[in-house]
């Protein structure tokens, strides 16, 4: 389901065993204080000025937005102190900024808010954050993932579904394994942003507002019009990608289901390779000399071509961050 979440399509995600911790108590006051462990500049937030004008980057700006967005969603926010330490792979793809949101809306839903904000509305929170303070065309599902925990397959098409899925790797005898490529030099933040309007694009002119409104058979009937009114082959590309990504996802779980190891790791392999052919986001086109994920793979590949077994994709939003591999046990170490 890699890059589906903002275009109301379906995924399968999973938290890892990675976290971010805070110790926190309110203040009484409508000044939010937060000291995170080997930062050097606490974060400070006043509720009583709210706006992008006043927070335009960094830390400071995710929790202003996160704060605004809990207010819009009829939520309660007051001033507390915290201290917070996190051994989340910072900037890398394995959702570091939505742990932290996470984080945050835990506290304002215990201390504030009588325990009533459900998980949806914590992952609202944080892509209203990320979307307006941020400019990042995130979706919802880092944060789904994070808040709930576990294996879980996510529906963005009607607000946001999710259930949990019963399975792990270890019972088909291997271990996933993030391998952390390394920090990309660009700013990505337009790169990713490209990816949903792109598609959203291609669904505008198939009539739809996104493209869970429309089909793989629309596209194809009208890919003439599509070709000519969008002109961006990459779009339309991407476009393929999500609605072939949409059915790999119920094929994962169905396989996850009868404990069918080989399909799960065939379906993991397609949708890595649709990732890096179709959506193409292993590089930034920005900075085309850097390719640390696409190196990572094709490494991996060589050595998983050697044992004869696993498989090897990109991971999260992409373009930078980390590789996630499928290694037999036995050879784990070895990798």
């Amino acid at each position: 389901g890699n890059h589906t979440d903002h275009n109301g399509g379906k995924v399968i995600a999973g938290s890892i065993n990675l976290d971010t911790i805070g110790a926190a108590y309110p203040n009484g006051t409508q000044v939010i204080r937060i000291t995170s462990e080997g930062y050097r500049d606490e974060i400070v937030v006043d509720l009583t000025k709210l706006s992008k004008a006043n927070y335009k980057k960094g830390t400071p700006a995710l929790v202003a937005g996160m704060m605004e967005g809990a207010q819009k969603n009829g939520f309660k926010a007051a001033g507390f102190d915290a201290y917070v330490s996190t051994n989340v792979i910072a900037a890398a793809g394995v959702s570091s900024s939505a742990s932290f949101e996470m984080l945050i809306c835990s506290i304002i839903n215990y201390f504030f808010n009588d325990g009533k904000i459900s998980y949806a509305d914590y992952a609202k929170i944080g892509q209203y954050a990320e979307n307006h303070f941020w400019d990042k065309a995130s979706g919802l599902m880092d944060q789904m993932a994070c808040a709930v925990g576990g294996p879980i397959r996510l529906d963005f098409s009607n607000d946001v579904k999710y259930e949990k899925v019963d399975f792990d790797f270890a019972r088909f005898g291997y271990e996933m394994v993030i391998v952390n490529t390394g920090k990309g030099h660009a700013d990505l933040s337009r790169e990713y942003s490209e990816i949903p309007e792109e598609m959203k694009a291609v669904a505008k002119c198939l009539g739809g507002s996104w493209l869970a409104d429309c089909s793989m058979e629309q596209l194809l009937e009208n890919y003439a019009k599509v070709q000519s009114e969008v002109a961006n082959d990459r779009a339309i590309l991407r476009a393929i990608h999500y609605f072939n990504e949409n059915d790999r996802v119920e094929r994962a779980v169905a396989a996850a289901e009868k404990n069918d190891g080989k399909t799960l790791l065939a379906v993991l392999d397609e949708s890595g390779r649709s990732s890096w052919e179709l959506l193409q986001n292993c590089y930034a086109i920005a900075d085309y000399k850097e390719q640390k994920i696409a190196l990572a793979l094709a490494l991996t590949e060589q050595f998983l071509k050697k044992i004869g077994d696993g498989c090897c994709r990109i991971h999260g939003g992409g373009f930078a961050g980390v590789i996630v591999a499928l290694i037999p046990q036995a050879k784990t170490q070895e990798y």
